[in-house]
């Protein structure tokens, strides 16, 4: 079967949303398709740049970066316009977006006919992670359900993230398919911790969404019991400088380090117990890779991450509390090293078969060519 032409679209070079993208151009050129990208030109600093360095040889149809913001900007018409032409120069037959600003780039010039290349869309979460009623969430959806016209194919991450644009836009007409983030076999390989791991590690951006407030506070508590428990956060982002200051305020500074960012098989060596007290997430990847490799998780139920766990992991709570959060840490910390092995490799076990990077590129063409043939009748 003759390979595609597959122009991806995004805004950030950094994250879970650029690792899909990653194996995404990795396993499809593998497989005979032709692949371009689209990102900012503004985020992901040295690490993006080193990356997009690695993929080159792979992306026949080039790496392509513009200014691009997150909220939004009158460059946005200038965007839409210039990816339209390179799309229609480059004779793509897919031009999939990924996260909001990329849905927005790929889809919004098909909205009122579709012709040209298949639109393929898969959310990360993004616009959908907003407070459900408020002004700005209602805005997002209205924006969402306009682009919905321009969509041949959403490519959903999580049943989760199906569940919520379902929800929140309403049912669509177009191509649905359920495309599950996967890792590669050496990924399920046990970590090594480093010489000297902290108990705690966190790892994800430092934003509000992630939690990590509650984390910090978790820790607090766990002092004024009388424990010792270090930490780890590896990261950036918004609000470092006010996670920094709330350490020192809560005593806990001399116990906690900061490191900046890390990719995730580096990070996760860092602590004894990963912890994720997100208050929102899709289908995060360092929640896979950390259950790839076995690593003792405590984690909120937000989002997709009970498809990677199980709805009835034993360290699992309720996003955005903190009392629960402190009890699955405290009877985490108190777990002998044994036990925790033993739960850890039961998950990833459990992960294997799911989550797999092939299958998951495998998944994503045969969408985009169900697409096609429904385009072509």
């Amino acid at each position: 079967m003759n390979g595609l032409r597959i122009l991806f679209v995004f805004r950030a070079p950094l994250g879970g949303l650029f690792r899909q993208v990653i194996d995404l151009v990795r396993c499809q050129a593998k497989a005979g398709h032709q692949i371009g990208i689209v990102a900012d030109s503004m985020t992901g600093g040295d690490r993006a740049v080193e990356v997009f360095r690695e993929l080159a040889p792979l992306c026949a149809l080039g790496i392509h970066r513009m200014p691009m913001y997150r909220n939004p900007n009158l460059t946005d018409i200038t965007n839409i316009r210039a990816i339209g032409r390179l799309a229609r120069d480059l004779k793509v037959d897919v031009l999939h977006g990924h996260g909001s600003k990329g849905g927005l780039y790929a889809r919004a010039s098909a909205v009122l006919g579709r012709s040209g290349p298949v639109r393929a869309y898969t959310p990360h979460g993004g616009s959908f992670n907003y407070e459900p009623g408020t002004l700005i969430h209602k805005a997002y959806m209205l924006v969402e359900s306009l682009l919905e016209r321009g969509t041949d194919v959403f490519t959903f991450e999580s049943q989760f993230i199906a569940d919520r644009f379902k929800a929140e836009v309403g049912e669509t007409d177009k191509l649905v398919r359920i495309v599950l983030n996967g890792l590669y076999p050496h990924e399920f390989e046990p970590r090594v911790t480093v010489d000297d791991p902290t108990d705690i590690v966190f790892i994800g951006e430092l934003r509000a969404a992630k939690g990590i407030d509650l984390l910090l506070q978790s820790l607090a508590r766990l002092k004024d019991e009388g424990r010792t428990v270090t930490a780890t956060i590896i990261g950036g982002g918004p609000d470092e400088a006010m996670l920094k200051a709330m350490t020192d305020s809560l005593g806990i500074a001399d116990r906690t380090v900061f490191t900046g960012p890390m990719i995730g098989s580096q990070g996760i060596r860092r602590g004894r117990i990963m912890a994720v007290p997100s208050r929102a997430e899709s289908l995060p990847y360092i929640v896979l890779e950390a259950v790839a490799a076995q690593v003792p998780l405590v984690t909120t139920g937000c989002g997709g991450i009970p498809e990677i766990v199980g709805a009835d992991y034993r360290w699992m709570v309720p996003a955005g509390e903190l009392e629960p959060l402190l009890g699955a840490m405290r009877e985490a910390l108190d777990t002998s090293d044994a036990a925790l092995a033993e739960q850890a490799r039961a998950l990833a076990d459990r992960a294997r078969p799911i989550f797999a990077a092939e299958k998951m590129a495998d998944d994503v063409v045969s969408a985009y060519r169900a697409a096609i043939a429904r385009r072509t009748g």
